[in-house]
């Protein structure tokens, strides 16, 4: 089984480990330490939040400034819509920012935020 490890560089390994528990993300402690944070989003889907100076060892040009551009988008699908807005409220309320619009395409329905060092997150629920 296949597993993914999203690398996300932040500016304090405390803050940010503190704003995703907000959201409900656990910390897995046998992979963290005072540079990065394992947080576990589900059975197989983990964000490495990396000091930059640690991140900077895994990459060969710099971090990327989100405040001047969008590096990644990172999709969490959801249960229900209800989801969705009570993720994008946990995540205002911790002191994320919003990015777009809440949407409503279809059978799909999202919202989107930026986490503590800018990074993007968006959050959807499908209709089946």
């Amino acid at each position: 089984m296949r597993m993914i490890f999203v690398n996300l560089p932040v500016k304090s390994v405390e803050k940010s480990t503190q704003f995703f528990g907000k959201l409900g993300f656990e910390l897995n402690p046998a992979y963290s330490d005072e540079s990065c944070s394992c947080l576990v989003i589900d059975e197989n889907i983990y964000v490495m939040l990396l000091a930059e100076p640690r991140f900077k060892d895994f990459i060969n040009d710099e971090i990327s400034d989100t405040a001047t551009g969008t590096e990644v988008l990172n999709c969490l699908s959801a249960n229900s819509r209800q989801e969705v807005d009570d993720l994008l409220s946990a995540a205002l309320a911790a002191g994320g920012k919003p990015w777009k619009p809440v949407m409503q395409e279809g059978p799909m329905y999202g919202a989107s935020f930026q986490d503590l060092d800018g990074h993007v997150w968006e959050l959807v629920h499908m209709e089946p």
